[in-house]
Parts: C-alpha cells; structure tokens; sequence
C-alpha cells in the first residue's frame, strides 16, 4: 500500500521543470534587450553572464521621449505547461519592483504579467501561474487570466514610473508542481 501511494504522488505532481538556467552559459546568449527605444525612448540595458554563472540584468532607465522600460527577454518553446501551478524564479535584486511575463506565442501582443519585488538577497520568488494577468502595453486586458499547455517566451523588465538605475542577477527560472 506504501509504496502505491508514493507511486501515486510521483506520478500526479512532476518534479520541476527547468525553463532557464544561466551555468548554461552558450545558452545564456539567447537572452536579448527590448528597451523603449522601439518607441522613441532613451532606456539602455544590457545582459550578461558574471564570474559565478548568474545572469546580470542592468542599466537605466529614462523617461526622456516617452521612455520608462527595460527588458530582457528569451524565446524558447515550453510545452507541458498545464502540469504546473508556478514558476519560481531565483534571483538577487537591488530592492526595486520588477515583473515576470509570459507570452503564450510570439506573435501574440499580450503578454501575461507577475510583478515581485527584489530584497538585495538571494530569493525564491514563487508566482502562481493563474495569477499572470494579460497585459499589453502596460494595460490590463479583460481576458481571462493565464491558461495553457505551452509558452514561447519569457520577459523580465522593468517599468517603475521613475528615471532609476538597476541590477537583477538571475540564477534560474522553472516550473513547479
């Protein structure tokens, strides 16, 4: 009987699923930098990977010529979504809000928003995925919230309404049971 129960626990919750970790560093290529700059803002940024094998995340961001965002981003198919409740990603930020987002395809506008604030320490930030709400262009969108079996893209950025520096150190990204 033991053992039919842990069988059945093994089998209903699947271990995690790595969406992205930075020790791959070829991988770590595949991150690119959306500022506003696509609009006609000034924002800059850049990502790279430091001595311990975390992906960096810095810049500025400026609200000259209607600016105020920064983001990294990295597309990559993720199927089998439905299977986990979160996305759980370890991180060390510099005490300022972020936010977390996925895009279900890449040709989609909305993308589906978590916002988390950082401490200054290494942190597990935990994001329930039926609580990323669809966002476009900094709107909130009356659609349903996020559903699905597949992602094709991950955003991390920054959007806080002021002219301010930053630094977020990425170790990874996955999904939880």
């Amino acid at each position: 009987m033991l053992l039919y129960i842990l069988t059945h626990l093994l089998l209903s919750h699947p271990a995690p699923m790595s969406v992205f970790n930075f020790e791959k560093t070829s991988e770590a290529q595949s991150w690119y930098i959306v500022n506003d700059v696509v609009m006609g803002g000034m924002s800059s940024a850049k990502v790279e990977v430091n001595e311990e094998g975390h992906g960096v995340f810095s810049g500025t961001v400026s609200l000259e010529n209607n600016g105020g965002f920064a983001s990294m981003r990295h597309s990559s198919r993720v199927e089998g979504v439905s299977q986990y409740r979160k996305v759980a990603l370890r991180v060390k930020g510099d005490g300022k809000q972020y936010q977390f987002r996925l895009r279900k395809s890449t040709r989609d506008r909305e993308s589906y928003i978590s916002k988390f604030t950082t401490t200054g320490e290494w942190q597990t930030i935990e994001i329930p995925l039926a609580d990323l709400y669809p966002s476009f262009r900094g709107r909130k969108l009356d659609l349903p919230k996020f559903e699905g079996e597949v992602f094709e893209e991950v955003t991390i950025l920054i959007a806080n309404y002021k002219p301010e520096n930053f630094r977020l150190e990425v170790d990874w990204i996955e999904l939880r049971p």
